[in-house]
C-alpha cells in the first residue's frame, strides 16, 4: 500500500478527507440558520414598508415645517426691531409684510430673503382661519398689489389667532398651524395629536 512521506498511507488519508467532508454536508450550523432567518426578516420588513406601510406626503411635511420656522423666526424680529409684521396669503402662496412707520403702510419685507414671498408646491391646498373666522383666499393677484395683512404679528410678541391647514389636492392627510390659547404657535402634522406643553420650534427656513 502507498505511503506518503509522512508515513501515512494514502488509503487512511482519503477515508479522512472524505469523513470531514461528510460531516460538513450533514446540514447548516445554528449560525447560518440564524443569519438566514435574520435575512428574511429584513426583506419582509422592507417589503412592507414599500408596499403597505409609511406613505407620508414628504412635501405637505417640509411646506408646514417651513411655514411653523418662518412665523417663529418673524416674531423674533418683530420683539427684536420693534416692529410690527403680518402674514398674508392667498391660493398661490404667500409672504410676510411689514409696516413702515414713515410710509405709513404695508410694505414688503425687501431686506430680508427669508421672509420673501413663496408660492405653494403645486397640489398644496390652503386654508385660512384667523379670529374665529375662515378667510376666502383669492385665485389671483390683484391688479393693484394688497399688502394689508389676514394675521398680524406685533413688537411685543402677541399674535392674532389663527389656523392655516395645508392638504394635498385629492388626499386626506393635512398638517395644521395653529396658535393657542397662550399665544404659542404649534404643528401638527399628519397623524400627529395636540401635546400639552410647550411647542417644540422648527428650523429650517429654506
Amino acid at each position: 500500500m502507498p505511503t506518503l512521506a509522512t508515513g501515512t498511507s494514502v488509503s487512511s488519508t482519503l477515508r479522512t478527507a472524505r469523513s470531514h467532508c461528510g460531516q460538513r454536508s450533514a446540514g447548516f450550523t445554528l449560525i447560518e440558520i440564524m443569519i438566514v432567518v435574520f435575512i428574511i426578516g429584513l426583506v419582509t420588513a422592507a417589503a412592507v414598508i414599500t408596499f403597505g406601510g409609511d406613505r407620508r406626503d414628504s412635501e405637505l411635511d417640509k411646506e408646514a415645517q417651513r411655514l411653523d420656522a418662518l412665523f417663529d423666526y418673524v416674531r423674533e424680529q418683530a420683539e427684536l426691531q420693534t416692529r410690527d409684521y403680518g402674514f398674508r396669503v392667498d391660493a398661490e402662496g404667500y409672504a410676510f409684510v411689514v409696516f413702515d412707520v414713515l410710509r405709513n403702510e404695508w410694505r414688503q419685507v425687501d431686506e430680508d430673503d427669508a421672509l420673501r414671498e413663496r408660492a405653494f408646491p403645486e397640489g398644496l391646498l390652503p386654508k385660512v382661519v384667523v379670529e374665529g373666522r375662515t378667510i376666502v383666499l383669492d385665485q389671483k393677484k390683484p391688479s393693484v398689489p394688497d399688502f394689508k395683512p389676514q394675521i398680524m404679528i406685533f413688537a411685543n410678541g402677541d399674535l392674532s389667532s389663527f389656523e392655516i391647514w395645508l392638504q394635498r389636492e385629492g388626499g386626506s392627510d393635512r398638517a395644521h398651524l395653529y396658535s393657542d390659547e397662550q399665544s404659542n404657535i404649534r404643528l401638527l402634522l399628519p397623524g400627529e395629536t395636540e401635546q400639552k406643553g410647550a411647542p417644540a420650534r422648527a428650523a429650517a427656513l429654506r
